[in-house]
């Protein structure tokens, strides 16, 4: 085999993210309710009895399930078992850009509208409550922003005797800035405030 029939075997094909095959997959989904003719974002409380994250502010969405088409449909199935809702009172989803974390996972979210707030009906098991905060609260409030440092640790019997500088390699290290909104007693922070503000950046660019 020469090089052109090499590459051409694999020419055409879409880029993904390196090693993205052993990502988790998560999709989450801003949601926009009408409330007395101005917009709100909705919010949930996870329940206090969850192992994961009990308590803490964030929007509706989880881990991709094998019966899910593609990141949409988990968005907008995750939102309706959350918030007891239809799928057909989820308008307009379009998506915002996707992250890759830190922790090994890839997290697809979206924004779109909750057409019908009055039959919702929370899942208990999942959810503590929920809350609105007026869309003009964001666009009008910068969140405070706090600096996470990140250090590598190798694993006990790691092979410094392969790389060069040995146990006196200078590893990169990297910080991430930590966003918080404070609304009423609630603190928004973490994903939820990273993608909050994506998508307030977009909308004032636009």
């Amino acid at each position: 085999m020469n090089a052109d029939k090499l590459l051409d075997e694999i020419s055409g094909r879409k880029p993904g993210i390196l090693g993205e095959n052993g990502f988790l997959r998560f999709a989450v989904l801003l949601p926009l309710v009408d409330m007395d003719g101005e917009i709100h974002v909705l919010f949930e409380v996870r329940a206090s009895h969850l192992r994961r994250q009990p308590g803490e502010v964030c929007f509706p969405g989880g881990k991709m399930d094998k019966g899910d088409p593609d990141e949409k449909h988990c968005a907008i199935r995750e939102t309706t078992e959350e918030l007891g809702i239809f799928e057909n009172d989820i308008q307009k989803v379009i998506p915002l850009d996707y992250m890759v974390s830190a922790y090994g996972t890839i997290i697809y979210p979206f924004v779109g509208i909750i057409a019908n707030t009055e039959d919702m009906r929370p899942n208990e098991d999942e959810v503590g409550e929920i809350f609105t905060v007026p869309l003009s609260f964001f666009l009008n409030t910068k969140p405070d922003i706090h600096t996470i440092h990140y250090h590598v640790k190798p694993e006990d019997g790691f092979p410094f005797d392969l790389i060069v500088g040995g146990e006196n390699y200078k590893w990169q290290t990297r910080q991430m800035d930590e966003y918080f909104y404070h609304y009423d007693g609630k603190v928004i922070w973490g994903l939820t405030a990273r993608v909050l503000l994506h998508f307030i950046d977009l909308i004032k660019n636009k």
